[in-house]
C-alpha cells in the first residue's frame, strides 16, 4: 500500500515461490541446526522458523497438522525432532529460539550480504562457542572479562539445559587446546604495537619553518638561517 510498510520481504520471488523458499530453508535448519543463506533469506525464514517452534510448544493436533505444513519432509523424518528434542529445549524458553549472524560471503564476489540462521542453545549455537572463545582468551591472558562478555555468558547460558556447567567445560577445553596459540599470538600483538609506538616516538619531528611557510624535521637548519 503507497505511504506504508512492507510487511515481508519478497525476495524477488513471486509468492508461491517464495514460501516454497521459506519452507525449504527452515526445513534445513531443524534438520541441521544451522544454515548460511543470504542477510534477507534468514530473517525472513527466522519468521517462519520462530513459529514453528511455537507450535512444537503447543503440542496438539491442530499444531500437527500446520507444522508437518510447513516442514518440506514426511511426517516421521523431522516431526519426532520438533515434537520431541527441539520442543523439550524450548519449553521454559518464552522467545527468542533463533538467530541470524552476519557473516563474510563464502564468494568475495558475491555482493550479497550473508547470514548464519540457527537454533539457539544447540550444539552448533554459534554464540555460545564464540564466548566461550572469548572467555578462554581472557583466562589465558590473565585478565578479567568485559561487562559485555559476562552479559554474553548469561544469554547464552540462560535457558540451555546444564548451560553453565557445559560452558565451563567447552572454555576448558578451548585453553587446554589453543592456551599455547593464544599466548603465542598476544606476544605477536604486543612486539608489533611496541614496534610501532618505538617508530612513532623515534621519527623526526617536523615543524613549520616560520619564514619559509615550509616543514623540516627538528633540529634540521633552514636554508634561511
Amino acid at each position: 500500500m503507497a505511504g506504508g510498510h512492507m510487511k515481508f520481504r519478497t525476495l524477488g520471488r513471486k509468492s508461491s515461490h517464495r514460501q516454497a523458499l521459506l519452507r525449504n530453508l527452515v526445513t534445513s535448519l531443524v534438520k541441521q541446526e544451522s544454515i548460511q543463506t543470504t542477510w534477507p533469506k534468514a530473517k525472513e525464514a527466522q519468521r517462519m522458523a520462530d513459529k514453528l517452534i511455537t507450535l512444537a510448544k503447543r503440542n496438539n493436533e491442530t499444531s500437527r497438522r500446520e507444522a508437518q505444513s510447513i516442514l518440506y519432509q514426511t511426517p516421521d523424518a523431522l516431526l519426532p525432532k520438533l515434537f520431541g528434542e527441539l520442543r523439550e529445549r524450548y519449553l521454559a524458553r518464552p522467545g527468542g529460539y533463533t538467530r541470524v549472524l552476519r557473516t563474510e560471503p563464502k564468494d568475495r564476489s558475491d555482493q550479497a550480504p550473508s547470514a548464519i540462521l540457527e537454533l539457539v542453545d544447540g550444539q552448533r549455537d554459534m554464540r555460545f562457542a564464540m564466548t566461550a572463545a572469548t572467555v578462554a582468551r581472557d583466562e589465558v591472558l590473565g585478565r578479567d572479562s568485559s561487562q559485555i562478555t559476562k552479559m554474553n555468558v548469561k544469554k547464552v547460558t540462560a535457558f540451555r539445559q546444564g548451560g553453565e556447567a557445559e560452558f565451563r567445560a567447552l572454555v576448558e577445553e578451548i585453553k587446554e587446546r589453543d592456551g599455547e596459540a593464544i599466548q603465542s599470538r598476544a606476544e605477536s600483538e604486543r612486539a608489533a604495537q611496541d614496534s610501532l609506538y618505538k617508530f612513532h616516538i623515534d621519527r623526526p619531528k617536523v615543524r613549520r619553518s616560520r619564514r619559509s611557510g615550509g616543514q623540516q624535521a627538528a633540529g634540521e637548519s633552514s636554508e634561511l638561517d
